[in-house]
C-alpha cells in the first residue's frame, strides 16, 4: 500500500510503498476513506510524543470500510462503514471498565502507539470496545473529522465542562478544536466568545454561533475584554490552542467556581507551564484535562449531528491528496488555513 513515513522526527515524509497491514486477533484493517491532518500529528513528527517508533506513519482521524478481521472480532464485518476516536482502550482495565477508555494505561493510539491512516489502509486493535458504527447519512470526510478535534471539544464541553444553557464560554484559539468548541457551546444554547489572533477566524466563528470576538494580537487585556463583555467573567473557558499564555488567560478570565478545560496539547517546552494558582484557590477554580472521547459517547454527538444541530462538515477546510498532506503536516504549526484540512484521494 501507499503511505507517507518519516524516518526521522523533523525530516521531510515522503510517499513510500509499503506492507499491507494484516488485523490482531481482536482488531481490524480499514481501507482509509478520509484521514484528517491535525496539530497532533505535527507533534508526533517534531518528536515530542514518546510512543512514537521510527519509521512511522502518522495520521489518527479517519473513517473508512472495514476490510478484514481478527478472529476474535465478534461486533463487526467486513464492509462495514466505520469511525473511532483517537484513543483506542484495551477494554479489560480497571479504566476501561468503568468506562473511560480515553485514560486507558494500555490505550491504542492510531499515528502514535503504531501506524496511522495516512496510507491506504490502517491496522485498529481492540476492534470491539472501540469502533463507531458511521450512519450513511454523514459522509467519510465529516465522519474524519469528528475523530479528534470535533469529539474531542464535544466531550471537553459536554461531560468536563459541564456546559449549560445561558452560561458564558470562552474558546481560546480558533483553530479546529476551537472553531468546533464555538459551534457546539453555540448548540448547546450558551454564549460564545471566541479568541484568536487572525481575523478570518474570528469572522468564521461569527459565521457558526460565536456571540462576540476578541483579536488577541490588538486587544490589550483578553482577560479584562471577556470579563466585561460576560459581566464578570466566563463560567466555562477552553484552551483550544496549548500555549503558556492561552492556558494562563484561560484560566484567569474565569468568574468564581468557573470551570477551565485544558485541550490544548501543552508538549516540548510547554509541559508544566505556570497557571495562576492563586486564582484557582481565591476564586475555588476547577483545572479540567480533556483528552478525547469513547466511542460509547459518540451516539449523543451523532444524533446531534443527523438532527443537524450540529453541522460539522461546516467546518472542513481543505479536501487533499495523501501527497498533499506531507507539506499540510509540516506546516501545521503556522496556523495558516481556515477549518479542518482532510486527506479524502491517494492521487
Amino acid at each position: 500500500m501507499k503511505a507517507v513515513v518519516y524516518e526521522a522526527f523533523q525530516a521531510t515524509p515522503a510517499i513510500q510503498t509499503v506492507a499491507d497491514p494484516s488485523p490482531s486477533d481482536g482488531g481490524v484493517v480499514i481501507k482509509v476513506e478520509a484521514t484528517g491532518v491535525c496539530r497532533s500529528d505535527w507533534h508526533g513528527w517534531m518528536g515530542h510524543d514518546p510512543d512514537i517508533t521510527l519509521p512511522h506513519v502518522p495520521g489518527h482521524e479517519l473513517a473508512g470500510v472495514i476490510e478484514a478481521t481478527g478472529k476474535d472480532v465478534r461486533q463487526w464485518q467486513v464492509g462495514d462503514r466505520v469511525t473511532m476516536p483517537f484513543v483506542a482502550g484495551c477494554g479489560t482495565c480497571a479504566e476501561c471498565v468503568s468506562g473511560n477508555q480515553q485514560v486507558c494505561p494500555d490505550q491504542f493510539q492510531p499515528g502514535f502507539t503504531n501506524w496511522g491512516s495516512f496510507a491506504e489502509y490502517v491496522a485498529i486493535n481492540y476492534a470491539d470496545t472501540n469502533l463507531v458504527s458511521l450512519p450513511e447519512s454523514i459522509d467519510f470526510v465529516t465522519a474524519a473529522s469528528l475523530g479528534c478535534r470535533f469529539a474531542t471539544s464535544f466531550r471537553a464541553l459536554v461531560a468536563q465542562g459541564r456546559v449549560t444553557a445561558g452560561e458564558w464560554v470562552a474558546v481560546h484559539g480558533c483553530g479546529g478544536v476551537g472553531l468546533s468548541a464555538v459551534m457546539i457551546a453555540h448548540a448547546l444554547e450558551a454564549g460564545v466568545i471566541a479568541i484568536d489572533i487572525a481575523d478570518d477566524k474570528l469572522q468564521f466563528a461569527q459565521t457558526i454561533g460565536a456571540t462576540a470576538t476578541i483579536n488577541a494580537s490588538s486587544c490589550d487585556d483578553v482577560v479584562a475584554e471577556i470579563k466585561q463583555l460576560t459581566g464578570g467573567g466566563a463560567h466555562v473557558s477552553i484552551d483550544a490552542l496549548g500555549s503558556p499564555e492561552t492556558c494562563f488567560n484561560s484560566i484567569s478570565c474565569l468568574r468564581p467556581r468557573g470551570r477551565h478545560v485544558q485541550v490544548g496539547l501543552m508538549l516540548g517546552g510547554h509541559n508544566h507551564s505556570p497557571v495562576p494558582m492563586d486564582l484557582i484557590i481565591a476564586k475555588e477554580l476547577e483545572v479540567i484535562g480533556s483528552h478525547g472521547m469513547q466511542a460509547h459517547a459518540y451516539p449523543d454527538m451523532l444524533r446531534m449531528i443527523q438532527q443537524g444541530t450540529l453541522a460539522p462538515e461546516k467546518l472542513i477546510g481543505n479536501r487533499i491528496t495523501l501527497e498533499e498532506s506531507i507539506p499540510a503536516l509540516m506546516d501545521m504549526n503556522t496556523f495558516r488555513g481556515l477549518g479542518i484540512t482532510v486527506v479524502d484521494r491517494i492521487e
